[in-house]
């Protein structure tokens, strides 16, 4: 007979979050959850989730902690402020899943080094929006001991299509930042093209059409472009969170040598500025087509 699945704590239910604990109960992992406003748990109580009231509630049930919140500051502020990392139990592990960026995790390693090293900190971040969240199709960047892979097998079975060990912790925060910048960058290109097609005169419908299947055009960006022609820019990756982890990622750069990077991240606080961060990544396109410029 397979082990006995151990019970998972979820702190933070916000898209990414949420979406998670709901394919761990599918996968009968025994699930906790919390988050600051409880309502967002409403349905996975009833689904069969345990709801939490406070994260040292939801810690001291559980054997394996996720926290999937929006930065640093709020997974520091759930560790040592409201009790996460006191109630943990000797032995457990607290999988640290948001992106935080490099400074963020070394200060989250900071804190459990000092504070309980007989707990196991793992540091891995997650590629993938609303819909692989959903669906358990997220790609896990995981790093941490080597002795915590297999008893983290059932939990990231069951979140993501493939979870990759890429070292010692921090190195999966470190993986994540990459992908962000590649995944910025191709959001770009549909971003200004569409744009720039818009102000040509053409419909976005008709580029769409002209690069179907053409090796340009990553899966990703494929699917974009339906909805941006469509004028559908329901939030699957808000700009707002896709724009913090451009601004992680410079930030670990340290130097102004990613000049398109930089300028990119200017670009999006312009339209963030409109009042547009919590649309989808790919609502720059409107911003930029709709005005030539984002002021």
């Amino acid at each position: 007979m397979a082990p006995a699945k151990e019970p998972v704590a979820f702190l933070g239910m916000g898209t990414m979050g949420h979406a998670m604990a709901a394919s761990a109960l599918r996968a009968g992992v025994p699930t906790v959850v919390w988050n600051r406003e409880p309502d967002r748990t409403k349905d996975l109580d009833e689904l069969g989730a345990t709801v939490a009231t406070t994260p040292a509630d939801a810690a001291s049930r559980a054997d394996i902690v996720v926290t999937m919140v929006t930065d640093a500051d709020a997974v520091l502020a759930i560790a040592r402020d409201q009790g996460l990392l006191a109630a943990l139990a000797p032995g457990s592990v607290w999988v640290q899943m948001s992106t935080i960026g490099v400074d963020g995790i070394e200060r989250v390693k900071s804190l459990v080094d000092s504070e309980r090293s007989d707990v196991t900190l793992v540091d891995a971040p997650v590629s993938g929006s609303k819909g692989p969240a959903e669906s358990g199709e997220l790609t896990i960047f995981a790093s941490g001991p080597d002795d915590t892979h297999a008893r983290l097998d059932p939990l990231f079975d069951a979140l993501g299509q493939r979870t990759f060990w890429v070292g010692p912790v921090g190195a999966g925060s470190r993986l994540k930042l990459v992908a962000n910048a590649w995944l910025a960058l191709a959001a770009e290109a549909v971003n200004t093209s569409l744009a720039l097609a818009v102000r040509l005169g053409l419909e976005a419908e008709t580029v769409m059409n002209g690069l179907h299947g053409s090796p340009l055009v990553s899966p990703w960006q494929a699917g974009k472009l339906p909805r941006i022609a469509s004028g559908d820019f329901s939030v699957q990756f808000a700009l707002s969170l896709a724009l913090k982890d451009v601004h992680l990622a410079l930030e670990a750069a340290g130097d102004d040598r990613f000049r398109a990077l930089r300028c990119l991240a200017d670009e999006w606080q312009e339209v963030v500025g409109l009042g547009l961060g919590d649309e989808d990544l790919t609502v720059v396109t409107q911003a930029l087509a709709n005005t030539g410029k984002t002021e």
